[in-house]
């Protein structure tokens, strides 16, 4: 019922192996590009009354933001690369900037690939932060791939070395990588655990206070290929330790959405090769239900591989095409955003949010909100059991303003739908440290979310996205 590994619960401890992490593909750009100028999030007040974004997000400690224009991708510092015009603008591999070997860990195959890079210019956090994660949405035919880097500045004037953020393919054939992140990656400032960023030593000071993202687009050498990205961006924050969070008053209440509803528990030792099966699979199966949400789907062809005797095979393919090869799980927040933006003209976007007002906001736009939160049987009456790490979906509130939650830990789909108590999930899902079942000190979500979204939101749903600093 839960994901593979509470890994960032424990961030710290996960960070225990020393080993380099620059990869040969990585070790092939000068370390050291032309800095482009400072770019910020402009806050706008909405036309219904919603507050400045960015004084929202200053005041809730988080800074998302995202390049996704062509006037965005026209800013940053390009070898090899340019700007693919048209409806949803990205960046494409044009001429190869040169060629690089790559070691596949999972696989033990080398082979050489035709690289272009693309660099954001500086974005200077609104928030200082002592965590980021990136997340972004790409098309990556077989024989292509990219790598997802952040290079930062402390508050105290020093830089990070560049951290792979992951290394993302959207399949797993023949002619590809295996999608992954990289461990081991440190500076004796700041660590990666799996797919975020996290300063080591935040009751010091030190500070996040700005960041690059580098692009690496890879194709076969001598093809036309290329990867397309649509969406880059990453989310910032700086959230106080507490065990307990302030309770919000119930405002757009009494909305419910009609959301698929899949239970990972059916699929218990189905493809265990991927997180084990079915029991671990909690995030590809709340991502699904969005995905399916918004009237996406695999086609028959793409389900072939899964045994016809399986009911939802849709749920084994997102396990599937959301495994993070080192992490050995399916639970790398990236990941799962990544594979639900390789469906037809969908967005989505790791980030966190301050309330459950902000969740309300969202659900009323017709939004539904993955959330991840870790609790004891005890804290979440309704659930029956306990977690050190678990995703489910809020899909409305009822009148009194409690949750409306499809919970992929349930025994059957129709199980799925749960009301739980508003004021045990508010806590759950936002706070930063908690005592487990041991009474030992481990860390919470903080609030993080997985939104997805029409490439084309409607102006209502543009006006929430960006009242929780999602542009």
């Amino acid at each position: 019922m839960t994901s593979s590994a509470p890994r960032r619960t424990v961030l710290a401890a996960a960070l225990a192996a020393a080993a380099g992490a620059a990869t040969p593909v990585a070790l092939a750009h000068a370390a050291d590009e032309p800095r482009g100028t400072a770019a910020g999030t402009a806050g706008r007040a909405a036309p219904d009354g919603t507050a400045d974004t960015t004084a929202r997000r200053s005041k809730s400690l988080v800074d998302y933001h995202a390049w996704t224009t062509a006037a965005d991708w026209g800013r940053g510092h390009t070898e090899g690369t340019a700007v693919a015009h048209g409806p949803r603008p990205g960046i494409r591999l044009a001429r190869p900037a040169g060629t690089a070997d790559y070691k596949d860990p999972h696989t033990g195959r080398t082979a050489a690939w035709e690289y272009a890079t693309w660099t954001s210019p500086v974005h200077a956090l609104a928030v200082p932060a002592t965590e980021v994660v990136a997340s972004w949405n790409a098309h990556t035919p077989p024989g292509t791939w990219i790598t997802v880097e952040l290079r930062g500045t402390y508050s105290d004037g020093t830089g990070t070395p560049w951290y792979v953020m992951g290394h993302w393919t959207a399949g797993d054939g023949d002619a590809d990588i295996r999608r992954t992140s990289v461990d081991g990656q440190k500076d004796g400032k700041s660590s990666i655990s799996t797919d975020t960023f996290a300063v080591d030593d935040p009751a010091g000071g030190l500070r996040l206070a700005s960041y690059r993202l580098r692009l690496t687009l890879h194709r076969r050498p001598g093809t036309s290929l290329t990867p397309t990205v649509w969406r880059l961006g990453a989310m910032g924050s700086d959230l106080p330790d507490r065990f307990e969070v302030p309770a919000s008053t119930p405002a757009l209440t009494g909305r419910e959405l009609v959301v698929p509803r899949y239970s990972q528990e059916i699929h218990k030792g189905q493809y265990p090769e991927y997180d084990n099966g079915g029991e671990a699979w909690c995030s590809p199966t709340s991502s699904q239900m969005i995905i399916e949400y918004w009237g996406r789907r695999p086609t028959q062809q793409q389900l072939s591989w899964v045994n016809p005797d399986y009911a939802d095979p849709q749920v084994c393919h997102a396990a599937r095409y959301t495994f993070d090869y080192q992490y050995d799980g399916c639970g790398n927040w990236p990941f799962n955003a990544a594979y639900a933006a390789t469906y037809r003209d969908l967005q989505a976007v790791v980030t966190r949010l301050t309330s459950l007002n902000d969740a309300e906001r969202l659900v009323h736009a017709g939004l539904p909100v993955i959330t991840s939160q870790s609790f004891l049987k005890t804290e979440l009456d309704g659930a029956g059991y306990g977690t050190a790490g678990h995703l489910m979906t809020v899909i409305g509130f009822t009148k009194d303003g409690d949750v409306i939650a499809n919970d992929p830990a349930s025994p059957d789909d129709q199980a799925v739908r749960h009301i739980y108590r508003r004021r045990q999930f508010e806590n759950i899902w936002l706070r930063t440290k908690r005592k487990n079942a041991d009474g030992k000190t481990v860390s919470g979500s903080g609030g993080v979310c997985y939104l997805y979204f029409p490439a084309r939101p409607s102006a209502v749903q543009r006006r929430a996205l960006r009242a929780v600093g999602v542009v």
